[in-house]
């Protein structure tokens, strides 16, 4: 559930499960290895949570040997970022979604939640 820089890489539904259960806060994302925006914005999203929200948890699901587990969350389109308060779905954004975007809908929930 890891790979060499770091990244915690999610490749099945019990290892995204483990992942929720493990963080009060995490964020999924979806992204294809020939997906171009998808290459663009992860070091976008993941600057904005490790900045200006440090306690949210962050995964990378690659679709292409993920296929079940995409399939199983719903996700047909790549980019998709889904982001998890206390084990639910709070928010998802899929294809054309900004980081701002993401800023503005996740403020509130995580200062109620960790300040």
């Amino acid at each position: 559930m890891g790979n060499g820089d770091g990244m915690t890489v999610i490749e099945d539904v019990e290892g995204m499960q483990a992942f929720i259960m493990q963080n009060e806060a995490a964020a999924l994302y979806f992204a294809g290895a020939n997906c171009g925006v998808c290459q663009v914005l992860e070091p976008k999203v993941r600057s904005l949570l490790s900045e200006s929200f440090p306690r949210v948890a962050f995964a990378r699901v690659a679709t292409e040997q993920a296929t079940e587990l995409a399939a199983q969350q719903s996700v047909f389109a790549v980019p998709t970022l889904l982001l998890f308060f206390d084990g639910r779905e709070s928010f998802r954004y899929a294809r054309n979604f900004s980081v701002g975007e993401i800023e503005r809908d996740i403020t509130r929930p995580y200062s109620m939640m960790f300040e």
